[in-house]
């Protein structure tokens, strides 16, 4: 559904009725006021959220229990941009893949403000090890809709690239992902 306006005046109502009411399917009055829209699109954007949350478990489920391998750019991105591309604070993913790049799991290891996250190359060079995977996927979002990679994102991949070389697993990139565009980091000669 497409709205111009407000709730209200997409229900065929004018300014002065927006907080009285509007006909029931049966001809019978129904009233709301100005919160009570309000709280029904919240209602509705928490609905959508379970959804998007599931349809995403479903898409995961689906790429681990395949042979789909992610470790190309376009997968990687489309995947990553699904899973990060809406969200209002900065997260960091990473998704461990095994020998033949098929992905053994994605997990959000660390969560942050508005403006950045705290990364700690030991955690994921650890959960690497636990889970082991020869192979990672990185990919943080930037909440402010810039693609750019900061001189804090250069930085801290060039120090995961170290500690994950260490214990022989592989980054193949590491993404930056708004609600509109992917960038990979790997494509920019920044890995």
């Amino acid at each position: 559904m497409v709205r111009c306006g407000s709730p209200a005046q997409a229900a065929g109502m004018g300014r002065s009725d927006e907080a009285g009411g509007l006909m029931g399917a049966r001809g019978n009055a129904v009233s709301f006021s100005k919160t009570d829209v309000i709280l029904g699109d919240s209602a509705n954007r928490a609905r959508e959220d379970r959804a998007i949350a599931r349809a995403l478990r479903i898409l995961e489920q689906r790429i681990v229990r395949s042979e789909h391998v992610l470790g190309g750019v376009s997968e990687g991105a489309a995947f990553f941009r699904l899973r990060l591309g809406g969200e209002q604070r900065e997260h960091f993913e990473v998704a461990f893949l095994n020998t033949q790049l098929q992905l053994i799991t994605v997990e959000r290891l660390f969560s942050g403000t508005i403006d950045g996250a705290e990364v700690h190359p030991r955690i994921v060079a650890q959960r690497a090890l636990v889970l082991n995977a020869s192979a990672v996927l990185l990919a943080h979002n930037h909440p402010s809709g810039s693609t750019q990679p900061s001189v804090s994102d250069r930085a801290v991949t060039a120090r995961l690239k170290a500690a994950l070389d260490t214990v022989e697993v592989r980054l193949l990139d590491h993404f930056v992902v708004t609600s509109h565009e992917v960038v990979s980091m790997a494509s920019q000669g920044m890995v």
